[in-house]
């Protein structure tokens, strides 16, 4: 694992990270965390190790905030903010090492230490011994939760973490942790000894079993594509089967898929099927001839030049049988070659792949992938290109291998985002200094602003009581502009509610008016009016209509005797009729009602 190790940049030093850890101890707030109300006696501040001690024992993922949060004891502000700010680097770390989910976690437990040590001793807490184990932990960078044997060894060294710090928790001391600390590395140090032997190894025999299964797949898929769909006399079939793929592998290991050895023993494979399907060589009985006389001698000659050695004698007694026979003309026993063959399997990818360029590949060499997500998510390391299969090889980047994939699913792999690359891991130290220094960030701003709070106090008291002196004279002001303002709002509403009445007389002399000028006009010649008694008469006068003269606008009434003549004029008439002096008869009761229901409106609206 250590060859993919990244080498933390600027990784401060302890002295320049963790020097800013006491001030943001003593000065920083946060809202919502369970700080005293006052300065605390030191007999009054509850001793918090125990809680601790039993969190880490149960390898609990809280944070410690939300643990002194559940139980009601008091704490320092000290306290509080170690809390804090353990509880804070951890989670930096979580979201931005890079790890796998599961060791992150396992590391981030480590909060209620840290917390602890703080307050006893601020920016002590942070050990050399201890900053260099949590930046080696990058060798760790493509560790997968798997459950294998491998994953387990980092579980195991985790859980002596485990028991040193429940040890340093007990003494009171750090040493049992620097010691842990000290171990891991000296043991990684043997470690990466060994995966370097393991590594090598391990490319070596895959590059050999690379090339042995080109050789095995090839000669398969060359066998499968002759045999496939043909009838063959079972000699014929157990001949290529046993003996001549066997010379088909080893032409391919020799000289790959373009060696001579191959291109004969290729021919010689055809030509067999030839031979032995009567539908392809009984179309040409000279030529089954002449290759009959002479397949025996190339088949013998191929074999002893690929393996420098003759073919056994018997070996060829079945093939010749057969030959015979079809030379003779006879009707052969034929079988399906393939199904005859047995399960035998073959892809014909394998002649025509085609190994990428090593520009296409080369930067992929030695570098970490993930697949899936979370704590289920698997990494693993692309340790080499296998150019005789067109695969990679992976690795869990200790030397032991994970599995082969070919080029192409690789790539559709990548395109699918099924399998992406490792960001970059941030080392533990770059975690602590950026997040102290932010905090740190805080805590000055946070004392600027009680500075600035104080002062902004005082000034605000200077001000309170100028204010004070002037508050009773605008009160006075104020009463007096309110009485004065409604005085005039009531004159206002007075005002209104006069012009309101006034407008609803005129509206409603308006619709009499209207009304009685319908019924004037609506007056036919005999039509009869009442008019009421004047200084003249004591009693209502009954009169008709006698004559109407248009070009006056004046209408001539007279009574049942046709005497006692009185004229009007339309607006006269009109005029009466609003007044109520003079009556249209017939018509009168609408007149009437209408009236009612003015008048009525003329009543509510003025209670």
């Amino acid at each position: 694992m250590s060859q993919n190790r990244q080498r933390p940049k600027n990784v401060p030093s302890v002295a320049a990270v963790s020097g800013k850890i006491d001030d943001v101890l003593a000065g920083i707030r946060v809202p919502d965390l369970p700080y005293p109300a006052g300065k605390l006696e030191p007999d009054a501040v509850s001793d918090w190790r125990p809680l601790l001690v039993s969190c880490w024992s149960e390898q609990r993922d809280e944070r410690v905030t939300h643990v002194i949060r559940s139980v009601h004891l008091e704490w320092s502000a000290r306290q509080v903010n170690a809390a804090y700010v353990a509880d804070r680097i951890m989670d930096v770390f979580l979201k931005t090492s890079g790890l796998h989910p599961s060791l992150a976690r396992r590391v981030a437990r480590l909060r209620f230490y840290l917390a602890w040590r703080m307050n006893l001793e601020g920016k002590k807490a942070f050990s050399k011994a201890l900053l260099e184990w949590l930046d080696s932990l990058q060798e760790w960078r493509g560790w997968s939760d798997s459950g294998g044997r491998s994953a387990k060894v980092l579980m195991d060294q985790l859980d002596s973490l485990v028991i040193a710090v429940s040890a340093s928790f007990e003494s009171g001391k750090t040493e049992p942790v620097n010691e842990f600390c000290h171990r891991w590395q000296e043991d990684a140090g043997k470690r990466n000894t060994q995966v370097g032997k393991l590594r090598q190894r391990l490319l070596e025999t895959e590059q050999g079993a690379a090339k042995q299964r080109k050789a095995e797949q090839s000669s398969r898929a060359l066998i499968g594509r002759a045999l496939q769909g043909r009838k063959l006399p079972l000699p014929i079939v157990r001949f290529v089967l046993d003996h001549w793929q066997g010379l088909l592998k080893q032409s391919i290991w020799d000289s790959g898929l373009d060696g001579e050895n191959l291109r004969h023993g290729s021919k010689l494979l055809e030509w067999l099927v030839w031979i032995g399907d009567p539908s392809l060589s009984d179309k040409d009985r000279n030529r089954l001839y002449h290759v009959g006389e002479q397949i025996g001698d190339r088949i013998l000659d191929v074999w002893k030049r690929v393996f420098n050695e003759s073919l056994p004698a018997e070996s060829l007694s079945g093939i010749e049988s057969a030959m015979v026979s079809r030379l003779r003309g006879e009707a052969p026993d034929l079988v399906e070659a393939l199904p005859a063959a047995g399960s035998f399997h073959w892809d014909s990818t394998w002649l025509s792949f085609e190994v990428p360029a090593a520009e296409a590949f080369e930067p992929y060499e030695g570098q970490w992938f993930v697949e899936g997500e979370g704590v289920g998510e698997q990494r693993r390391y692309f340790y080499a290109f296998l150019p005789e299969s067109a695969e990679i090889l992976w690795t869990n980047g200790a030397g032991v291998k994970l599995g082969l994939q070919t080029w192409g699913e690789f790539q559709r792999a990548l395109e699918q985002e099924q399998i992406r690359p490792l960001p970059q891991l941030t080392p533990f130290g770059t975690v602590l200094a950026e997040t102290v220094e932010l905090l740190a960030r805080v805590c000055e701003k946070q004392r600027r602003q009680r500075e600035q709070a104080a002062e902004a106090a005082r000034l605000r008291a200077e001000e309170l009581r100028r204010e004070k002196e002037a508050a009773e004279e605008r009160r006075r002001a104020e009463e007096a502009e309110r009485e004065a303002e409604l005085e005039r709002q009531r004159q206002a509403d007075e005002e209104q509610r006069l012009a309101d009445e006034q407008a609803e007389k005129e509206r409603i002399r308006k619709e009499r008016t209207l009304l009685a000028e319908k019924q004037v006009d609506a007056i036919k010649l005999g039509g009869w009016i009442v008019v009421e008694p004047d200084e003249t008469s004591d009693e209502p006068a009954r009169l008709k209509l006698a004559v109407r003269i248009n070009a006056s606008r004046k209408l001539v009434f007279v009574d049942r005797l046709g005497l006692n003549r009185r004229e009007f004029l339309e607006d006269a008439l009109v005029e009466g009729i609003v007044e109520g002096r003079i009556r249209v008869l017939g018509t009168s009761a609408e007149f009437d009602d209408t009236l009612s229901r003015v008048v009525g409106r003329i009543r509510v609206g003025r209670n």
